[in-house]
């Protein structure tokens, strides 16, 4: 059931799930556009993260996508496209 809009919160949650880090505070305002590897995510969690993304709100990203989201902020976009894209 895909729903809204997929915000910096729910990036921050669901990144924190799938690292399986203590805390998802890497992902914050300020550093929306920190590369997601420098904030210590890998490829593996954030095409865990893409996973997760796909059953809690019902859209499709291939990896090529997931891949390409380097930041935040373009992973938030890229799902939120995916969500409109899916809405209309």
């Amino acid at each position: 059931m895909a729903f809204g809009e997929f915000t910096i919160t729910d990036l921050r949650r669901i990144l924190h799930e799938a690292s399986g880090a203590t805390d998802g505070d890497g992902v914050r305002a300020d550093t929306v556009d920190t590369d997601l590897a420098q904030l210590g995510y890998d490829s593996l969690a954030v095409l865990e993260t893409g996973g997760r993304i796909e059953r809690e709100f019902g859209v499709e990203l291939d990896d090529e996508t997931l891949l390409d989201s380097t930041t935040p902020r373009a992973l938030i976009d890229a799902v939120n496209a995916r969500l409109a894209r899916e809405a209309s």
